[in-house]
């Protein structure tokens, strides 16, 4: 049982590494230099990195240890498709449900963190608001089933993004497109609030995808 806990504490521990950007796409790393970092023994951190390479995280080679898998650009074209529809439709569901000013608290606080992040030019924050915005959303449209698929893409997003949040243009139009949405849903106008949602994760996606490209995101 106990080293079925540190599997399971290498395997988050891993995969917060990898999202937030401290281990790299492309990097490779030795079990013996991941399970320094971690305070393991390298048993539980193998059997993680197993798990992570069935995730499509990592890849495990032969006496040359973990690489962290590259973010492909293809990938994250496919990814921000599907994300795109089913959080406009999030958005327009969120509009029909006729919420009070009271109920759309959170979005309203999520906006207002990231000007002002965006403000201070601090662009993790505004990033970690950006998340919560996006995720109030989603839930905000009430289909469990639709927050399921999300959360599982959101992920992969997370960990593009991560690579490429210093690379990209300034996102004020990111949070005027927040305010739109926001204000669609307060209004009860579904089309509007799915149109600008669509339009917003499009253009998302054209320029983490172009970037990547142009990147190309292997072994920076």
């Amino acid at each position: 049982m106990g080293a079925m806990s540190n599997v399971e504490r290498a395997v988050a521990a891993l995969r917060q590494m990898i999202f937030s950007g401290e281990l790299p796409p492309g990097s490779d790393h030795l079990e013996s230099e991941l399970a320094d970092r971690l305070g393991m023994s390298r048993t539980p951190v193998r059997e993680a990195a197993l798990m992570l390479q069935a995730q499509g995280l990592v890849e495990m080679r032969p006496r040359r240890g973990i690489r962290i898998s590259p973010v492909s650009a293809s990938d994250m074209a496919e990814i921000y498709d599907i994300l795109t529809e089913l959080e406009s439709l999030a958005a327009a569901r969120a509009a029909e449900a006729e919420y009070s000013r009271n109920d759309l608290k959170t979005l309203a606080t999520a906006i207002r963190d990231m000007e002002s992040a965006l403000a201070a030019d601090d662009l993790r924050a505004w990033a970690e608001a950006d998340d919560r915005f996006h995720r109030e959303l989603v839930r905000l449209g009430g289909n469990a089933r639709l927050s399921m698929v999300v959360s599982v893409m959101r992920d992969q997003v997370r960990r593009a993004r991560a690579t490429t949040l210093f690379m990209r243009p300034k996102p004020n139009q990111s949070n005027e497109d927040h305010r739109r949405v926001y204000q669609a849903i307060a209004e009860r106008d579904p089309q509007t609030a799915h149109d600008v949602h669509h339009a917003h994760r499009q253009a998302a996606r054209d320029m983490l995808v172009a970037l990547l490209d142009k990147h190309q995101f292997y072994g920076l």
